[in-house]
């Protein structure tokens, strides 16, 4: 199986397949984006002032690497269809299949290796508004 490593704001985390992008510009990642396509389904300030609340859908092909990230906040995410292995600093590796939700503390690197077939997750993030949603790490 090819392995191939592409930073990504999580995305699984992120969601994506662009760089640091702030949060205020969030958009869905450009047509073929290797590895990670992720639809932005509802963006909201809050719950506090400074933050801002992401919903996203996202999809991450098959025996692709999520590499080690961090973001300004928290990240809930539920995974809804295929599965692979989380490893979060300081944390036993996670495996991930349909039905598993996992939260990632603020500022903590974390990485994501799927598995054999595309894996399906919807993710919430509350993140500090006007910093990159995600960085490497």
């Amino acid at each position: 199986m090819l392995q191939r490593r592409l930073f990504v704001g999580c995305a699984l985390c992120s969601i994506g397949g662009l760089v640091a992008t702030e949060v205020a510009a969030q958009a869905p990642a450009a047509p073929g984006a290797a590895g990670v396509r992720r639809k932005i389904l509802q963006q909201t300030e809050g719950p506090m002032p400074g933050y801002v609340t992401v919903a996203v859908e996202i999809e991450i092909d098959a025996g692709f690497l999520v590499a080690r990230h961090t973001h300004p906040g928290i990240e809930s995410t539920y995974a809804t269809e295929g599965g692979g292995q989380l490893q979060v600093d300081g944390q036993p590796a996670l495996p991930v299949q349909p039905g598993v939700a996992f939260q990632v503390p603020m500022a903590t690197p974390h990485s994501f290796q799927n598995g054999d077939k595309a894996t399906k997750l919807a993710a919430t993030f509350v993140v500090e508004k006007g910093k990159p949603l995600a960085s490497p790490a």
